[in-house]
């Protein structure tokens, strides 16, 4: 009766807390209920840090009051004694979709794209809506919020997942008995960001990651000039940008190298995200730490995978499977480098799959107290209410969990959960505990009877011997009624009693078989087993593979550092006035090429005896598309915005590949999209390094140009984006370079102006500080972007493919542009059937600067057999057709200076081959990148023999986890995407 009137009391109460006091009241008499409660001889989880053993948590009208050892309490306090019990703050959720209709995608998008806005009077962009807030679209939700009190949580933080720029977020308390007047804790809790795309809108720009990051640094741009009154016409979304600036900035990265990428361009406009993980951050975790950003982290561990096939098994790749073995360390990495985190089940298949993957983490090394910090102090730090959330300090909101004990132990009760004062009940803290190993006899015959699972929600296994026979058990309000069959069914006991307090025995009445009643006793042996097999084995930390840089099969466990290297007795291929030394020494030395000579000593120096092997310079691809996330940005027939430097993927296996055939530096290009697409990258193969340890330092400035069929999108079957026509594409360019003109003396004048990426690169090409490497086939459009140049005062850089380039090599001459070309490519489709492959050594002849480049994942790793095929087409020498994957190269691309050719002073970016590096028999012994060697052929056999080696093992533990009856997915096979310069 007492129990009954205490929750009485306190339904009464919280109903007239959570009343609106200037609300009139016409079902009954107003008043206002201040009585207290306290909670008393409780452990007291105040913040994660600050613990009271038999504390006293006093509340009121939804609020703390007080917490403390001898907390005085008013003499209209009501109570609770918690004797035995834990209060920990209630959890909060940072990154959710809570009651938030999200929006679906439109079915039947058509089939050409829309390259124009829907919407007047907003952005140029549809994926740009700051001006969407969370609230005008909020409905509680009391089914998912049921849902989330069960999980311990009190708080979540909910915005529309809609969208680049998504507009305002919704901060909500999980109060069932209030209304949104009392729930709505902040209806402006956060704005956010991601890199995708909406669903609703269905404009086409961007269609890239580089064109997402594009259209955010424009955005940011755009807003800082509406801000400074510059505009003549009104944008919303940009006034709400601006309104929204102050509020916490919200990104979803959900990788780690999108983290890497939105940190960027936080900092180029001053401003500190807290990104979204994906649960890869320890991979990188230097990186990570340096953005100095909070994290939100979710918990969705991979499942192992059914490798019991062993030709399935081979599906999976080594990274994969490392994958799931290292990835439930990611938290406990992550706490370990004090980079500060929150977890999110957002992205979680179920609260009790949440549940089961932060008590995984915990195994894994992650600290109870860092876990309890994640949930409480850090979400509420994270969106700036610390004062009112993830605490059980005096002013802050009365949501906190009891418990029977540490709410990080799997045998833990959740007993409550209480939301602004307002008690939810999880579990009746009142139930007795009945799990354990019971013996009982009937009709003179023995039963062993095992209760296991949750207290509240027990489970029932008899046996006779070592039979285990059908039951069933019920257990409800202090009653316990269960039954079992025994003689294959014939015989059938029905039992059912009170559980009383002052008894571990279970007692009652009995229904024999026979309808007979009578009275049974179980007697219990032993409690829950809390040393079980099972439990015990799932509480060991388990064997952790090593990360390696990167984190993929072929990874190494530590990068490669410079090292001095001395070669000597090697054929010496120079590149340089000096041609092919005999019998000569190459002395490298803090990354540079320090002594060519004969005799050459160092002290400290690591010799080599490359008697009879040939040592070149590294190779170098002028056009490649390895490397990278995407190749192109085709949502604008102009995309000199984006850059492929945004996009470097340090992770392709193509590096690695690509050193092991000697190449040690490449550009990276975007594709033939468009008539002008985005700008290089140009890349040393640093494999082990991140994106940014790959791109040239002081690097010279490129951009991708293209004619023909693919810009034209003659095999698109679009028709709704000019041009359409190769007049079409001329028109383009000088479209596009009157309007850079302009801008730029409008810039160099003083005048305010828009800042506009796209028309910046633009005039930096005009300005001779950015070089075109465009894509061509026929001679008709060769010539005309050469006048195209000539007529805005600047020329091409490199004419790339030029597989027509022999009928105008005279006219390429006089412009002063070089080319990029294929040794033997011809007829793969119409506009090159005049294609021969005379072509390198005939524009070579007329004094323009030739390679021979690859624009393809496969022949990059032979461009030393490609460059040998122009001795064949055209009776180069040797080391001329050397010259065209070198120092060729090296020129074109303006990096000369530095490597191409073993000269002194260069960096160190040198090959050693097993032979004559144009014999096919040749290979790359070693591939050596500033004194670094990032290829081994020797330590590349260990290599393969260590990944056989942890894939055994990899393979062993997921065999066990499905002995185990750990949850399993199928295997599967994932392969990034090879591009070429027309994939979409």
């Amino acid at each position: 009766m007492k129990k009954i009137l205490f929750s009485l009391c306190l339904l009464w109460c919280s109903t007239l807390v959570f009343s609106q006091d200037y609300f009139p009241k016409n079902d009954g008499v107003k008043a206002k209920n201040n009585n207290y409660t306290a909670f008393t001889n409780a452990k007291i989880f105040v913040t994660p840090t600050q613990v009271i053993q038999k504390g006293t948590l006093l509340i009121r009208n939804g609020k703390v009051v007080n917490t403390g050892k001898s907390v005085k309490l008013p003499e209209n306090t009501v109570v609770v004694d918690l004797e035995g019990k834990s209060i920990y703050p209630s959890f909060i959720d940072v990154y959710s979709k809570f009651g938030v209709e999200q929006p679906k995608r439109k079915p039947g998008r058509g089939r050409s794209a829309q390259y124009e806005a829907e919407r007047e009077g907003y952005y140029w962009n549809d994926h740009i809506m700051p001006e969407n807030a969370a609230i005008n679209s909020f409905k509680y939700d009391e089914k998912a919020a049921k849902e989330l009190i069960k999980a311990g949580f009190g708080a979540v933080n909910s915005h529309i997942h809609d969208g680049i720029a998504r507009g305002t977020g919704v901060l909500i308390a999980l109060n069932d008995q209030g209304t949104d007047a009392n729930r709505i804790l902040d209806d402006r809790s956060a704005q956010y960001f991601s890199l995708t795309k909406s669903v609703l809108k269905q404009q086409s720009y961007p269609t890239s990651l580089m064109g997402a990051l594009a259209l955010l640094r424009q955005m940011y741009s755009d807003a800082n000039w509406y801000e400074q009154g510059n505009s003549d016409t009104k944008d919303r979304s940009l006034e709400a940008l601006i309104r929204n600036k102050q509020l916490v900035q919200i990104f979803e990265a959900k990788d780690k190298g999108n983290a890497l990428r939105a940190d960027k361009i936080g900092d180029a406009y001053g401003i500190q995200y807290t990104i979204l993980g994906g649960g890869n951050e320890f991979e990188r975790i230097a990186e990570i730490k340096a953005t100095n950003a909070k994290y939100i982290i979710p918990l969705n561990f991979p499942d192992a995978y059914d490798v019991s096939d062993p030709y399935q098994a081979d599906y999976v790749s080594l990274k994969d499977m490392r994958f799931w073995n290292q990835a439930p360390t990611n938290p406990k990495v992550l706490a370990e480098n004090d980079v500060p985190f929150s977890l999110t089940t957002y992205d979680s298949k179920s609260m009790s799959k949440f549940k089961d993957n932060l008590l995984k983490a915990i195994t894994y090394g992650l600290s109870k107290t860092k876990a309890l910090e994640a949930l409480t102090t850090m979400p509420a730090q994270i969106l700036g209410k610390s004062d009112e959330l993830g605490s059980l300090k005096s002013g802050a909101y009365a949501n906190f969990l009891i418990t029977s004990g540490d709410i990080f132990d799997k045998s833990t009760i959740l007993y409550e959960n209480w939301v602004q004062g307002n008690k939810n009940v999880i579990n009746d803290k009142e139930t007795k505990d009945i799990r354990g190993d019971y013996s009982l006899t009937l009709e003179g015959n023995s039963y062993d009877i095992s209760i296991t699972g949750e207290v509240t929600k027990p489970k029932l296994e008899v046996k006779k011997d070592t039979l285990k026979l059908p039951s069933k058990l019920s257990y409800k309000d202090h009653w316990i009624t269960f039954s079992f069959s025994a003689d294959k069914g014939e015989k059938n006991y029905r039992m059912t009693g009170a559980v009383v307090p002052d008894s571990d025995n279970l007692s009652g009445r009995l229904i024999l078989p026979d309808g007979t009643e009578s009275f049974f006793t179980a007697t219990k042996k032993s409690g829950l087993a809390q040393n079980d097999k099972k439990e015990k084995d799932a509480s060991k930390t388990p064997k952790i593979m090593p990360v390696t840089y990167p984190n993929v099969g072929y990874g190494y466990k530590s990068k490669p550092k410079q090292e001095t290297l001395l070669f000597k007795n090697a054929t010496v291929w120079t590149g340089e006035e000096a041609g092919i030394l005999e019998n000569t020494d190459v002395l490298i030395k803090n990354g540079k090429i320090v002594k060519i000579g004969k005799d050459l000593k160092s002290s400290g120096a690591k010799v080599i005896d490359a008697t009879g092997k040939h040592l070149t310079a590294g190779i170098i691809d002028e056009h490649s598309h390895i490397a990278a996330l995407g190749v192109n940005e085709s949502g604008h027939n102009s995309s000199a915005e984006v850059k492929m430097e945004d996009v470097v993927d340090p992770e392709h296996m193509g590096i690695y590949r690509s050193l092991a055939g000697g190449v040690t530096s490449l550009q990276l290009l975007h594709g033939s999209a468009n008539p002008i697409g985005g700008r290089s990258a140009i890349l040393k193969l640093k494999w082990g390094e991140d994106a940014d340890g790959l791109i040239y330092d002081n690097s010279p400035k490129f951009i991708k140009f293209a004619l023909g069929e693919n810009v034209k999108q003659s095999n698109w079957g679009s028709y709704s984006r000019f041009p359409q026509t190769r007049m079409g594409v001329e028109q383009v360019f000088t479209n596009y370079f009157q309007r850079a003109k302009e801008y730029d003396e409008k810039k160099k004048s003083g005048e305010p102006y828009r800042y506009d990426e796209e028309m910046e690169v633009l005039a930096e090409i005009i300005n001779g500080e950015r070089f075109i490497s465009c894509h061509s086939y026929v001679q008709s459009e060769i010539n005309m972007m050469m006048k195209v140049a000539e007529k805005f005062g600047f020329r091409v850089n490199t004419f790339t493919h030029i597989l027509e380039g022999y009928k105008v090599a005279d006219k390429m001459a006089e412009h002063g542009v070089g080319a990029g070309t294929f040794s033997d490519w011809w007829a793969y489709k119409y506009e090159v059937n005049d294609a021969i492959p005379y072509n390198a050594a005939i524009m070579q002849s007329q004094g323009i600067t030739v390679a021979i480049n690859s624009d393809d994942q496969e022949m990059i790793r032979r461009l030393n057999q490609e460059a040998a095929k122009t001795v064949k087409y055209g009776g180069m020498s040797e080391l001329e057709a050397w010259k065209m994957v070198t120092i060729n190269p090296a020129k074109l691309l303006h990096i000369d200076d530095r490597v191409g050719s073993i000269k002194e002073g260069k960096d160190a970016d040198v090959v050693l081959w097993s032979g004559h590096p144009l014999s096919v028999y040749s290979k790359a012994e070693k591939t050596i990148i500033e004194g670094a060697v990032y290829f081994d052929l020797e330590k590349d056999k260990m290599q393969r023999e260590a990944i056989k080696q942890e894939r055994s093992q990899l393979v062993k533990m997921m065999l066990k986890e499905k002995a185990g009856g750990g949850k399993m997915q199928g295997p599967k096979q994932r392969t990034k995407r090879n591009f070429t310069c027309e994939s979409l």
